[in-house]
């Protein structure tokens, strides 16, 4: 029997790189292109999509970064304040002065030295990121001390 009769479907042509009828095929070309555009929207959404999340990502970066780095100036220049003021104590005290306000303002000194009445100080602050051991360090360094006068009057 060669399904000839009544009711039979015709069968598909078999020629090499022919695949069986899917729905693809039954559509119409324009069902086609609507169901191709639907998911290159899909595709270019996802990609504006991570492409907001990273500019919103290295915003929330570069502000932490930027913070930390005013938080370390204001670190320094009251450390370098606290040391200055106890200069005639010694090195010694006037550094733990120092170290003691910088831990206040979860910051660490990294250097202290007096040069006559003068205490310079660098401190080191870790932005907070939430990541500890990815947060990046940043440091701010201050001079506090005597301002010195030029044979004008003005400060040096």
């Amino acid at each position: 029997m060669s399904g000839s009769g009544v009711g039979a479907r015709p069968s598909a042509p078999t020629h090499p790189g022919h695949r069986p009828t899917d729905r693809n095929d039954r559509l119409g070309s324009d069902e086609r292109e609507e169901i191709t555009d639907r998911g290159v929207a899909t595709v270019l959404a996802a990609v504006l999509v991570l492409g907001v999340i990273t500019i919103v990502g290295f915003g929330m970066v570069l502000g932490s970064v930027m913070l930390a780095r005013h938080r370390a100036d204001g670190a320094a220049d009251l450390a370098a304040l606290a040391a200055a003021a106890r200069v005639q104590q010694g090195g010694e005290r006037a550094c733990a002065a120092a170290r003691g306000v910088a831990a206040e303002m979860r910051a660490r000194v990294l250097d202290c030295e007096l040069a006559g009445l003068d205490a310079r100080v660098l401190v080191e602050v870790r932005a907070s990121m939430g990541l500890d051991g990815l947060s990046p360090q940043v440091t701010g360094r201050a001079r506090a001390g005597p301002v010195t006068r030029s044979p004008d009057g003005g400060p040096r």
